[in-house]
């Protein structure tokens, strides 16, 4: 028998067994190669980790002293600026608003002679004089502490940092520094001095500190990578294999398959059919669980969408109702009004039952207009309703206004009905008005889309003269066309023969 036939002989999981172990095995061959290269790195990495170590410790304690000689020189700077009275309490109150600065400081004259202090400073006189914009660092001679010393305008400002907020800055995200001192020309301060470990190695590093005034002393853990290490490295690779191999066949088997065919029958579902679910899907309680809330949920969604869709077409029939018969009635007025007009005697009459018939044309339009686009639910489209009107208000316009021309310039844009309502009785009193005192001269009127949510209306005619306010009737035609335009939210822009507002659209499709 060859060893072909021998392998397609051996169940699915042996053959993969011996498939993933003919694979791994160069791979792991591979891996112990680059296993002592990797040692190599992480010993160096070790070492770059300790020297980050130190001087990310000995960086931060810069930053304090930085921070505190900052603020110290600012706040003593500006309160000498103003006299050495009460000197220290500017100083003091400038500094207790700037956060983890020290409060224990002095203030000196030019050639070092106190001038006052708050707080424990101690003796000074060992620290040098220095000029304005310097500064000198020492350790503090009878405290635990660092003497932080800045020249100001007209004198000096000293001030201590304590040991606490040094071990705190050094500490800070920091736990790799066991030992840590800070030593100047004649004295040392120790910051950090850890409980060691006898068999725990320290690599020590030195980094200048204030221009060299100060030098922190480092140590941290000298650590290596042993032969125990090693062999401790080799082990996660094997039980990745194992891990690896188990995996495989559990989350295959109990999690992946299940989950495959229940996600297609999910994908093929289509709202309004009908969800084929898998009956089985293997000994997995929770998927079997998954399945059943996933029939439940598209059962509820679907018994929803049938009653919202319900009560969507209900409401829809009722306010298509609503708006017919508002339609009706408005042209049914129009009529009678129009009946009216004809057979009243006195000719004021008449033109009163006009302008009343013109102005219900007016809003049956607009409904008739809105009925006509509720199925798109994009508001009333102006173009189509701007027209009917201009139409309309022709068709009923006096004799001697019969021959008077409209010229449209209209884009195309939708709006809100109770902002086309405004707009027809807008337009309605304008050209009536026209008709009235100039029935020959023609009446331009625009739409123009000037933004995405807005648009500019405009009516011109030679009547339209704003100043012109000496009769009654004017002034009344100017107080409903100013109430009109506020109804637009915006304000009725008045020039000699033209009349504009800005009125709110939908954005373009």
């Amino acid at each position: 028998m060859t060893a072909a036939e021998r392998f397609g002989r051996l169940p699915t999981a042996a053959k993969l067994l011996l498939i993933l172990t003919a694979v791994l095995l160069p791979i792991g061959a591979v891996l112990a190669s680059l296993g002592e290269s990797g040692i190599r790195q992480a010993n160096s990495a070790l070492l770059q980790r300790s020297q980050d170590q130190s001087r990310i410790a000995a960086g931060a304690i810069e930053s304090l002293i930085a921070r505190n000689a900052l603020a110290l020189r600012i706040a003593a700077n500006g309160a000498l600026a103003s006299g050495s009275a009460n000197a220290c309490a500017r100083t003091q109150r400038s500094l207790s608003i700037s956060p983890a600065v020290s409060q224990h400081f002095e203030l000196e004259t030019a050639d070092g002679k106190p001038l006052c202090s708050n707080g424990t400073v101690g003796d000074t006189g060992t620290l040098p004089l220095v000029a304005p914009g310097d500064i000198q660092l020492r350790v503090a001679p009878d405290a635990r502490a660092i003497a932080v010393r800045v020249g100001v305008i007209d004198g000096m400002a000293t001030a201590l940092i304590p040991l606490q907020e040094l071990t705190g800055a050094a500490r800070a995200g920091n736990p790799g520094v066991l030992v840590l001192t800070l030593h100047d020309a004649n004295a040392d301060l120790t910051v950090i001095d850890g409980s060691m470990d006898p068999d725990v190695k320290l690599r020590m590093t030195e980094w200048p500190l204030g221009h060299g005034n100060l030098v922190a002393r480092v140590g941290t853990a000298d650590r290596r990578i042993t032969a125990l290490d090693r062999l401790v490295l080799l082990l996660p690779l094997m039980m990745w294999i194992a891990a690896a191999l188990l995996t495989w066949l559990l989350v295959s088997r109990l999690l992946v398959r299940p989950l495959k065919r229940l996600e297609r029958a999910v994908r093929s579902y289509s709202p309004g059919g009908t969800l084929d679910l898998p009956r089985k899907l293997g000994p997995s309680q929770e998927i079997q669980e998954l399945r059943d809330a996933f029939g439940r949920a598209v059962a509820r969604v679907d018994a929803s969408d049938a009653e919202m869709a319900g009560a969507l077409e209900g409401q829809r029939r009722l306010v298509r109702e609503v708006h017919h018969r508002v339609k009706n009635n408005l042209q049914v007025v129009a009529s009678l009004l129009n009946i009216h007009g004809r057979s009243a005697s006195a000719a004021e009459a008449r033109s009163a039952y006009a302008g009343i018939s013109r102005r219900v044309g007016a809003l049956s339009i607009v409904h008739r207009n809105h009925f006509a686009e509720m199925e798109e639910n994009r508001g009333i489209a102006m173009r189509p309703l701007l027209t009917e009107l201009a139409a309309e208000l022709r068709a009923g316009a006096p004799e001697a206004a019969r021959s008077m021309r409209v010229d449209l310039e209209l884009d195309p844009v939708n709006t809100t009905q109770d902002v086309a309502v405004a707009v027809a009785f807008l337009i309605t009193e304008i050209v009536e008005f026209a008709m009235l005192h100039r029935p020959t001269d023609p009446i331009e009127l625009s739409l123009r889309r000037t933004s995405e949510l807005t648009a500019r209306l405009m009516l011109g005619s030679p009547v339209l003269v704003p100043d012109d306010d000496e009769s009654q009737e004017k002034g009344q035609f100017e107080r409903i066309v100013s109430g009109l335009a506020k109804q637009l939210r915006s304000t009725l822009d008045r020039r000699v023969g033209r009349y504009s507002v800005d009125l709110p659209v939908f954005p373009p499709l």
